[in-house]
């Protein structure tokens, strides 16, 4: 079910100067700036081949993105994976024993369907489950 590398969350506490270093300083390609409400973060996607790189700056301080900065400081947030069936797929997982920060999807940036799984299964990785 998984069918590639998505894109690669990094948190940033400041979304204009991360711009200056991807875009700017090592030329990836700024594809588009998107606001999700919901997680209440900012975010930029950078095409780096056939995946993406995800900034993503907090907008508020009860934000999952402010914490983590709080905790360990800016960088790498996660790793996304693209999946054909991200229900099914969360069942299968859940079954073999993975945990789930998300038992059911939520809605993501560009409108997809997402979900994390707890890093502590998963050798202290974040993993975003994206729907493709």
């Amino acid at each position: 079910m998984i069918i590639g590398l998505d894109h690669i969350g990094i948190a940033v506490s400041k979304l204009d100067e991360a711009l200056h270093t991807y875009h700017e300083i090592l030329g990836l390609k700024l594809e588009k700036i998107e606001v999700v409400e919901n997680q209440h973060v900012r975010l930029a996607f950078l095409l780096a081949g056939e995946a993406k790189i995800e900034l993503l700056e907090p907008t508020a301080a009860e934000s999952a993105v402010a914490k983590f900065i709080d905790k360990k400081g800016e960088g790498l947030h996660h790793i996304a994976l693209g999946v054909t069936n991200i229900e099914a797929f969360l069942g299968q997982l859940k079954k073999k024993g993975i945990a789930l920060v998300d038992e059911r999807p939520r809605v993501g940036a560009e409108g997809r369907k997402i979900a994390f799984l707890h890093p502590k299964n998963l050798r202290n990785v974040l993993i975003e489950l994206v729907e493709c």
